[in-house]
């Protein structure tokens, strides 16, 4: 698939509409709009985790390819499932969700077990993981509202990664992680 993009604006959005992938007419506040915006949101919080001090070199391999797949992961919600040229349209795949799922288990064999709920924060790499983990959910959440007119491997995905989002905060921080403590302060 090549993407050629000559002119980034184009005015088409000026009425307060765009197009989804399959070139439908849409408000720009339409439910699917915001489901693959919380995605993109979710690239860019990435984005400032991988500039963030203190991320260990193998995590930033990881969440460089976990970018690549979101842009995959917004082009399959902003086009309803069904719909014409289905069998071109780019989708998400259980092989995506998979290596996620080794990814968490490779990341969590190396932590410590948990005492407590972690409390977002420690590193700056460990906070904004926690970032990036919450506007993951978010991202869920806005998909899930969809409901039938979405692929489920997407919803699969986005929850795996939230998961492995969580493991890896829990890598910056090391045996330094802020633990919750309940009735602490009573």
């Amino acid at each position: 698939m090549t993407i050629n993009l000559t002119r980034i604006y184009t005015k088409l959005g000026d009425t307060g509409e765009t197009h989804l992938g399959d070139m439908s007419r849409v408000a720009k506040t339409d439910p699917r709009i915001e489901a693959y915006g919380t995605v993109d949101e979710l690239n860019a919080q990435i984005g400032v985790a991988l500039a963030t001090a203190g991320m260990p070199a193998p995590y930033r391999d990881v969440l460089t390819r976990i970018q690549n797949d979101l842009f995959d992961v917004g082009a399959d919600v902003c086009v309803p499932e069904g719909g014409k040229g289905e069998s071109d349209r780019l989708r998400v795949i259980d092989t995506q969700t998979t290596w996620l799922e080794k990814q968490c288990d490779e990341v969590n064999d190396t932590l410590a077990p948990l005492t407590s709920f972690v409390l977002p924060g420690g590193t700056a790499a460990a906070a904004q993981l926690h970032v990036c983990r919450t506007v993951c959910r978010r991202a869920e959440r806005r998909t899930l509202a969809l409901g039938a007119a979405v692929n489920p491997e997407v919803i699969r995905y986005l929850n795996r990664l939230s998961d492995l989002l969580f493991i890896l905060s829990r890598g910056c921080n090391g045996a330094n992680e802020p633990l919750w403590k309940p009735g602490a302060n009573r």
